[in-house]
């Protein structure tokens, strides 16, 4: 099997939304997101996937974050908390639709919050 990871970076806020009903204060990251992609062969380039589309459609996912407040952007605002195991699950759903005609298929998305403050999100692969 072969792997790549693409690593990319956004800087933006947010507040969790507590159990109790209260939400903690907003407060900004600058969030850095790796990607993992696997392939059992390699293409015609002979890569997993090219290296450059992972970044691009990385750049797709994120830059509407870049110095956002998550809490007003959908999937945020009326779905998820924006924990970073949300932020995560999300980059990580948008990937996967975005790979379906290839053969690449996405292993994990790591999302550090902070130094050592990491959420991890893996796919379900049928």
């Amino acid at each position: 099997m072969f792997a790549i990871e693409v690593t990319s970076s956004f800087h933006a806020s947010h507040a969790l939304r507590l159990p109790t009903g209260n939400v903690e204060p907003s407060h900004a990251h600058h969030f850095h997101v790796t990607v993992k992609l696997a392939s059992n062969q390699l293409d015609a380039l002979e890569t997993v996937i090219d290296f450059h589309l992972i970044e691009q459609l990385l750049n797709e996912i994120l830059t509407p974050w870049q110095n956002k407040n998550l809490n007003t952007l959908d999937p945020f605002r009326t779905q998820y908390n924006p924990t970073a195991e949300r932020i995560a699950q999300h980059i990580g759903e948008r990937l996967q639709a975005a790979l379906t005609k290839y053969s690449a298929r996405l292993v994990e998305v790591r999302l550090t919050e902070a130094p050592q403050c990491i959420a991890i999100w893996t796919p379900d692969h049928d």
